[in-house]
Order: structure tokens, then sequence, then C-alpha cells
């Protein structure tokens, strides 16, 4: 299985019946132009496009023009997005928090978010892949106040600890470690990798800041887990 890290929160996964891609956002070059547009969506297997939320840094409304070419697509949105497309949308499935798509490649059950929208469990080719969406953390230490910090913490706490009752391991995480947090910024990233056995940690969410992306390999080693961080747009691990 490889997985491939687009840009932002945008991944893909191949294996060898199907491709996965996640949150695209722009390609792997451009806006335009990379590794989906160029050779993904021209790739014989079964293709899955999944939104975690409507923000416009996970949803480009264009990966619904793909259709134009590919007949084949299941398309996985979180609900939110379903009252923002000004397009056809009856070739798309709405899940929210707590549901489950299943067919016979795989499985995706919605958890929870800190924000808006929902995160992904993949089970898939026997493996267990996380994509948290924009779960997290988002605690914003250094400017709010004490009382605002400790309810954005009790509210991941709450959805975490959900998770993590369902989810006993994952072999991937991808999961947003994202320097605008301030000095902070890695902390609900470990509060993920200590409650949920981890294989593989992958950042996300970090725009171009891959030095401060980099920082999580020191919490992920006292969680035992191995981390992917990405060097550039399209970069590639075997998984």
């Amino acid at each position: 299985m490889r997985l491939t890290y687009i840009y932002h929160s945008g991944f893909a996964i191949e294996a060898e019946n199907f491709t996965i891609i996640i949150d695209y956002y722009q390609d792997s070059i451009s806006e335009t132009h990379g590794v989906v547009v160029d050779r993904l969506l021209h790739r014989p297997q079964k293709l899955y496009v999944l939104v975690s939320h409507g923000h416009a840094d996970h949803f480009n409304p264009e990966i619904l023009k793909w259709r134009k070419n590919r007949h084949d697509i299941t398309y996985i949105f979180s609900k939110d997005v379903e009252k923002s497309l000004k397009m056809d949308s009856t070739d798309v499935i709405f899940i929210d928090k707590d549901e489950q798509y299943v067919d016979d490649i795989l499985q995706i059950d919605a958890f929870g978010s800190t924000d808006l929208g929902i995160s992904f469990r993949i089970k898939a080719d026997n493996k267990v892949i996380f994509h948290a969406g924009d779960l997290n953390n988002w605690h914003w230490n250094e400017e709010s106040t004490e009382e605002e910090i400790k309810d954005a913490e009790d509210f991941y706490l709450r959805e975490l600890d959900h998770i993590a009752a369902l989810t006993p391991f994952v072999d991937v995480a991808m999961f947003p470690v994202d320097p605008r947090l301030g000095k902070d910024y890695m902390k609900g990233a470990g509060q993920f990798m200590e409650r949920i056995p981890t294989g593989l940690f992958i950042p996300m969410h970090f725009d171009v800041a891959y030095e401060k992306a980099a920082a999580i390999e020191v919490v992920a080693e006292k969680c035992k887990a191995e981390v992917f961080v990405p060097l550039h747009r399209g970069d590639v691990i075997e998984i």
C-alpha cells in the first residue's frame, strides 16, 4: 500500500484494487497539476474520494468535476458539506458522526471533530487508517482564557476517548500539527498517540512548515510510534 502526501491535509492511498483521495485542496505541484490529476485519476482501480468537512482547505468543489471523466467514483462526504453544494450531488454519500459506509473493499467509520465535520477511520487491506480532518486540541493557549482552554481540551478529550474506546490500534494516523497554535501546537497529536497506540504517525495541516512538523518525532518516540514527515508536496511512503 502506498500513501502520498498531496498537500496540507490531502492524502492519497493506493492499494492493489483501490485508490482513496482524502481532503483534496490543491494538487501536489500546483492548484491543478500533480499526482492526482496527472496519475491517480487515470488509475483504473476503484476510486473513493473523501471529504471530512466543508472548509476550503479540505474541500475543493473541483473534485466533483472529476466524474465527467470517471464514472465510477464513490464520493463520501461529511454531512455538513451537503448544504453548501451548488451542483448536483445525487451521487454523493453523506455521512455524519457515528455513521458508517461499507462495501466489499473497505469500511469507513465517521467519528467526531472539534471543529466542523468528521474524522475518518478506514479499514482496508488489513490495515486501520485514521484521518483526523480538523479533529484536534484547538486550544490556542497564548490567545485564550483559562476557561476557553479548559473547554476546548475537555471537548477534544471526550471525542478522543470515544474513538479510543472503539479503536484499540491504528496502523496509520494522519493528524493536525499546526504551528499556528503556538507553543503547544503538538499537544493534541501527543494526546492522540497516548490514548490510541499508533504504528505510523503522519503530521498534516502545517502548510509548508516542514521543520515544525518534524518536531513531532520527539513526541512520537515517547509513544513508540514511527513518524513520516513529508519533505515536500507529493512525497510518498510505502505502508
